[in-house]
């Protein structure tokens, strides 16, 4: 049976390589995605505790920002010398770290990292664990000199000599490329510019005796934990006020920050393999049965000459694991060659990563193999169990075709069950009243209805493509009536054929719906609330300095002037609950630039000294009302005791804040968390001047900061769109990947088909069938199925959509928008997936000899 087992695998290579395609992707995802993230997050590991201080002593953080306020948390820099003299301590050093300034040159053109990595000022004060060190010129000496980061140079084509502006928290100003500095480690993609510490006190933090952190190096034979223990007797009643953290600590919260922009791209590139799992499975469950329904005689043969129903079950698993061990060879090495494909395009980014430090752990290849090995174990295993039940008899049987007419009682009633359970769930996904048990809804809804689906399918391929090709006739006469009549004659070959492709557009059509919905919403709330004429904001809302704010005042034309800022609070409430958020403050004179509904009191109320806004369906939640007071915590450890001056009634916070909505006067905030910075500024045109006019002037005045943008509605609609865009290009992404291998399914069941029916095809050409007609037919039983695999997912998709804006108007996203136009540019593209499935299979057609297709046995 071992042998009979490899030759069978060996004879039907050809016709389980597209399988294996499957399989290889799948691994190949998998497998990549774990060696990039190894890789990277190894390399950092080793940046971080090579660069960390023995211990290191920060401002005491209340909370982490969300979104960034601009505030930059000090210390006093004469620490360093109080901390120098605790024994132990063989050097302390004041430290001046800056993120998030913006350098310019003399074309007013930034210069920084386009990727989204921030640009650092810092002090320099190198050390034997400094991630640079000086290749060329001079350090930094007095006001005016800076020093700058070797890639960023040669990026931005920056030398030494050239003029620069730095554009900080505290203003503008000019300064000189004196050195230039090379990384000895990794480079993280982010521009650093050195200042010396006096000038990085007064420029960067605006506070000539502070600092953001002290370093301390241990001396010998002094622990880490031991020099932390020191320190932290030594500040003594000032322990509280600040974070100390030793080397690991350090590196450890270093990692952890670089987390989450580690697992947004393991969990896409796992995203992509679990599709190409998902849809790989139909593939191979499709071609393990039509390569045993083939092989009805040849498996009767061996029942006949004495294996039993266990020995031919396990030689067809065996050829499944075969194909598996093979797919995920293939596909580790693929999976290699994706990580380093990544970690090329993190080079391209800035982030340069060295190939040869590249990590293949242990649980990598165990992870390809299981993936791959029970991926394949799973689809084949119930075409195994089938091929046991072959009788001896059937080695007689002239037929080699099984199962075609076989009824589909239990699929139906499985189906029904299923797709119940489904329907319930998105039933009561669509009328919860709190967003996490919708979710939980939707998920399972989704879950069941696609299974339910796909055990169905089968049950709809009569009804659905009798519709779908019913004009084919008179279209093609008898040709289009053949090719119909093909796809109809095995419903359960063509409907596991066209699961494949109903996945992905299933996937892409709920999110299509979705993401249409949100859009719609947007622009309503939009339209609804921004009453200001233009809104000037950073690019990647970062706030910016007030010296630009100070330039719109000045800009000819402008009439009235709302800033705005943010801040990370935490409230706590009558409820008991303590509910970190982010809040928004803003000037007066709100309601002239902003449209906003309040069930109670107004906003002389809410931004009245000592008072706030809150939404009314999180305060009912909480127990709060108007006139109640809330302790409310600010960054730095301040707290107040703040008055509820009124509700407001949004569909959405609508950018006033995030959980809560909570929103407060601009000078409240100042009194409890001074030092920020603005994050926007609102800006309608005075009285007799024109819009355009004003947008002119705007941006003119502010062409020295490149870092922040002039907008209107238009634009903020513009803005919303491209950041769901961003959404829907991952979706397509995976649609992608879930076309090429349904793709591959359905040439894979049209190149077994056409060997089923070789004797029919012959005797078809013997009778006069051209070879033209012949790829036709071919083509149109490839579209047919294809476009029946669309409207199943598209049918399926629109419910999930639906179900998916259900939850979203939960969270005040309440308008509906289905996309038809690209529905209906989907259906299209599947004819053509269906043209071009075909081409292979219907030219192998083409080209049989007649006589011998006649006498195929």
């Amino acid at each position: 049976m071992l042998k009979a087992t490899l030759r069978s695998f060996l004879a039907h290579k050809g016709r389980l390589l597209l399988s294996a395609l499957a399989v290889i992707l799948s691994v190949a995802f998998v497998a990549g995605s774990l060696i990039f993230s190894d890789t990277v997050s190894r390399t950092f590991d080793r940046l971080f505790a090579s660069t960390a201080a023995d211990v290191t002593v920060t401002p005491k953080e209340t909370f982490d920002e969300t979104i960034p306020s601009g505030r930059t948390l000090t210390l006093p820099a004469s620490l360093a010398d109080r901390l120098a003299r605790v024994p132990g301590v063989a050097a302390a050093r004041a430290d001046v770290d800056v993120e998030g300034i913006t350098v310019v040159d003399k074309d007013r053109e930034s210069v920084g990292p386009t990727t989204g990595a921030p640009t650092i000022g810092t002090a320099w004060n190198p050390t034997e664990r400094s991630p640079v060190e000086l290749t060329s010129g001079h350090a930094p000496k007095g006001d005016g000199q800076v020093m700058i980061d070797a890639d960023t140079a040669d990026d931005k084509d920056v030398r030494i000599g050239d003029r620069l502006t730095v554009i900080g928290q505290e203003g503008s100003f000019p300064v000189e490329v004196v050195g230039i500095v090379t990384f000895t480690t990794t480079n993280p993609g982010a521009a650093l510019v050195f200042f010396d510490t006096p000038t990085a006190q007064t420029e960067l933090i605006g506070d000539p005796k502070g600092a953001t952190g002290i370093t301390l190096d241990a001396a010998d034979g002094v622990s880490d934990p031991e020099l932390k223990r020191r320190v932290a007797d030594a500040l003594g009643g000032d322990r509280g006020a600040y974070e100390l953290r030793t080397a690991d600590e350090q590196a450890e919260s270093d990692v952890e920050q670089l987390g989450g922009f580690l697992d947004i791209i393991k969990y896409v590139m796992l995203g992509f393999a679990g599709v190409a799992v998902l849809v790989g499975v139909f593939l191979i469950v499709n071609t393990f049965a039509m390569l045993i329904a083939q092989r009805t005689r040849e498996l009767g043969l061996l029942r006949a000459l004495g294996a039993d129903r266990r020995q031919v079950r396990r030689s067809v698993l065996t050829e499944a694991l075969l194909l598996g061990l093979v797919g995920s060879t293939a596909g580790l090495a693929a999976g290699i060659g994706l990580a380093v494909g990544l970690i090329e395009l993190m080079g391209l980014m800035g982030m340069n990563i060295r190939t040869d430090e590249m990590v293949v752990g242990w649980g990598t290849p165990v992870t390809a193999y299981v993936v791959g090995l029970g991926v394949t174990f799973v689809a084949a295993y119930l075409p195994a169990r089938r091929a046991a039940g072959v009788s001896p008899m059937a080695a007689l049987a002239d037929a080699e075709i099984a199962e075609i007419g076989r009824p589909l009682r239990l699929r139906a009633i499985l189906g029904a069950v299923i797709g119940a359970a489904g329907a319930a769930a998105l039933v009561g996904c669509a009328t919860a009243s709190k967003t996490s048990s919708a979710a939980s809804l939707l998920g399972l809804g989704v879950l069941l209805t696609l299974i339910a689906t796909v055990i169905a399918g089968p049950l709809l391929v009569r009804p659905v493509i009798r519709v779908l090709g019913g004009a084919f006739p008179a279209l093609f006469g008898s040709i289009g009536r053949m090719s119909q009549r093909n796809a109809l004659r095995n419903p359960r070959r063509t409907g596991a054929t066209a699961a494949a492709l109903m996945v992905g557009l299933a996937l892409v059509g709920g999110m299509s719906v979705a993401s249409a919905s949100m859009t719609k919403s947007f622009d309503q709330q939009i339209d609804k609330t921004l009453g200001a004429d233009f809104v000037v904001q950073n690019g990647n809302f970062v706030p910016f300095p007030r010296e630009v704010t100070e330039r719109i005042r000045d800009t000819e034309g402008v009439g009235l002037v709302v800033r705005s800022q943010f801040a990370t609070i935490a409230v706590r409430l009558p409820d008991g609950d303590r509910v970190k958020t982010t809040a928004a403050a803003y000037e007066p004179r709100l309601d002239k630039v902003a449209n906003i509904t309040y069930a109670r009191g107004g906003s002389a109320a809410a931004l009245a000294d000592g008072h706030l806004a809150m939404d009314k369906d999180f305060a009912e939640d909480h127990g709060v009302r108007v006139g109640s007071t809330v302790p409310v915590e600010f960054q730095g450890g301040r707290t107040a005791e703040l008055t509820v001056g009124a509700l407001t009634d949004q569909e959405s916070a609508d950018g006033f804040g995030s959980q809560g909505g909570i929103y407060f006067g601009l000078a409240t905030l100042q009194k409890y968390a001074p030092g920020g910075q603005d994050a926007a500024v609102y800006v309608n045109a005075a009285s007799g001047t024109n819009a355009d006019d004003l947008r002119a002037g705007l941006e003119k005045a502010l062409d020295p900061y490149p870092q922040v943008q002039v907008r209107d509605i238009a634009d903020y609609k513009d803005l919303v769109h491209d950041q769901i865009a961003v959404l829907l290009y991952l979706v397509y992404a995976l649609l992608g990947l879930a076309i090429i291998i349904a793709v591959l399914g359905v040439v894979n069941t049209l190149a077994l088909s056409v060997v089923e029916r070789t004797r029919e095809i012959g005797l078809l050409r013997a009778i006069g069938l051209a070879r033209r007609q012949l790829r036709r037919m071919i083509r149109l039983e490839s579209v047919v199925i294809a476009v029946f695999g669309a409207v199943l997912g598209l049918a399926l998709g629109l419910v999930w959509g639906v179900c998916t804006q259900q939850v979203l108007a939960l969270q005040g996203m309440t308008a509906l928008a289905i996309p038809w136009a690209t529905l209906v540019a989907v259906v299209i593209g599947s004819a053509v997936v269906g043209v071009v499935a075909a081409l292979l299979p219907a030219l192998r057609a083409s080209r049989m000899n007649v006589l011998a297709a006649i006498a195929h046995e």
